[in-house]
């Protein structure tokens, strides 16, 4: 365990950008990007597209460690470079931003207002490649649709589990059962959610730290004690399909959370920007977002 990352992730002013859109949410990204679907063929073309965009943002002057305490990585983004160095390697010894990695598979059929993670075959493996790459902690996401007791203990039962066998490889795990923020039973569902997030952690020792990775509830500070907890070494919050304004704004209102935003994040920038507009783009989101994740306002 890298104690520098840890005291960052854990207590520097901040947000963590999400960079790990996968195979099913590639084509949308790309598509906001300015690059439409007709423009590519098959799987290999799109995710060097989509790495290429990865690549422009880290790359760029605005996106460092100053206002980024991490980064959500694709597994196959680590696989690859960031110019001549290796992805990892480069976003903490050349920007000073802690390397995560999404480790799902995507989520499985809706069942009981919740939909759980698909499985993950050979996930020690995984964690054994990633922990050699130089990976900090891991991220993993599960949905729920309904305020369903049963639902949502399952939901976070399995995040649990998954994320035992992820501490046991020595690394920090992002656990993130989404809320739908469309949910007709959201407020209700977040309750439920709480209280079985309570549950797991008081069964986890005082040497091991999660991270909670949560929408932006609908009641401000719901989750404020998730955040004092001391088994929890940060609480973030996903954007969820809010636009980045009025993602921001909320976040603002919840003391302790800081953001781990994807389309928020993105929002804006585009294939076609010169440099210039490109970085301009990028450094007016990353500074709404890093201070929505600062300034609280009460």
């Amino acid at each position: 365990m890298n104690q520098e990352q840890f005291q960052k992730v854990g207590s520097a002013n901040g947000f963590i950008a999400a960079l790990d859109q996968s195979g099913g949410s590639t084509p949308k990204a790309l598509k906001l990007y300015g690059i439409p679907e007709d423009s590519y063929s098959g799987d290999d073309e799109m995710f060097a597209l989509v790495h290429a965009m990865r690549a422009r943002i880290v790359a760029s002057p605005s996106f460092g460690g100053d206002r980024i305490l991490g980064a959500i990585l694709f597994e196959g983004t680590m696989d690859r470079q960031f110019g001549e160095t290796d992805s990892v390697t480069y976003l903490w010894e050349t920007k000073h931003v802690v390397p995560f990695l999404k480790v799902d598979k995507g989520l499985a059929e809706e069942s009981d207002g919740v939909q759980l993670m698909k499985p993950i075959p050979g996930l020690n493996d995984l964690l054994t490649r990633a922990t050699a790459k130089g990976i900090f902690g891991t991220k993993m996401r599960s949905v729920g649709l309904l305020a369903n007791e049963g639902g949502v203990k399952r939901l976070v039962d399995q995040q649990f589990e998954l994320a035992h066998q992820i501490l046991a490889a020595g690394l920090i795990p992002i656990i993130e059962p989404e809320i739908d923020i469309h949910s007709p039973e959201k407020a209700a569902a977040e309750e439920l959610l709480k209280a079985a997030i309570l549950e797991h952690l008081g069964g986890l020792s005082t040497a091991h730290s999660v991270m909670l990775k949560l929408t932006i509830p609908s009641v401000d500070d719901f989750y404020l004690d998730l955040v004092e907890h001391p088994n929890v070494l940060r609480v973030v919050a996903l954007s969820g399909g809010y636009d980045r304004n009025e993602a921001n704004a909320r976040l603002a209102r919840n003391h302790g959370v800081v953001a781990s935003f994807s389309r928020a994040l993105t929002e804006g920038l585009t294939a076609q920007q010169s440099v210039e507009g490109f970085d301009a783009a990028l450094n007016a989101s990353i500074a709404s977002i890093y201070e929505a994740s600062t300034v609280k306002t009460t």
